[in-house]
């Protein structure tokens, strides 16, 4: 079943249920997915990808996060709260990101058989990285463990 047939009966049943918590966060998921549709007509696309939907709700959690750092700040809980409901509703959509050690092990591992020895190799890895595990890295986390590693 794909990622879109999902969360589409995922609001049906949000709405079912009269889940005043879980629904608007599906509309909006739904309709920023049928924002992309409509970007992809214009490109000749016809479906949007599971990997497109990945990236669309990933985005989406990015800019809930960067909106709870503005609540926290200006000390507005009840916003807070409900961006971080949002997030988790958002979350359940996308892959199991790995843990941290997990990471590690996963980074080293790309920046043995790229053969990196510097910063000037990061961009190597991180393409090895993201071909394989696009949906799975948290690329922001990425980045500073892979920094570390070659300095």
């Amino acid at each position: 079943m794909s990622l879109k047939t999902q969360i589409e009966e995922k609001l049906n049943e949000a709405l079912k249920a009269k889940d005043k918590k879980t629904y608007p966060t599906l509309r909006l998921i739904v309709s920023a997915i049928k924002d992309a549709e409509i970007a992809n007509r214009t490109k000749d696309k016809k479906e949007i990808s599971d990997s497109d939907l990945t990236s669309i709700l990933k985005k989406m959690i990015k800019q809930r996060n960067e909106s709870c750092e503005v609540y926290k700040k200006a000390g507005r809980n009840e916003l807070l709260e409900n961006e971080t409901k949002e997030i988790e509703v958002i979350s359940g959509f996308l892959p199991k990101q790995l843990s941290e050690e997990e990471t590690k092990k996963i980074c080293q591992e790309a920046i043995k058989s790229s053969g990196a020895s510097s910063m000037k190799d990061m961009g190597k890895v991180m393409g090895i990285l993201k071909s394989k595990y696009a949906d799975t890295l948290d690329f922001s986390k990425v980045s500073s463990i892979i920094k570390k590693i070659l300095n």
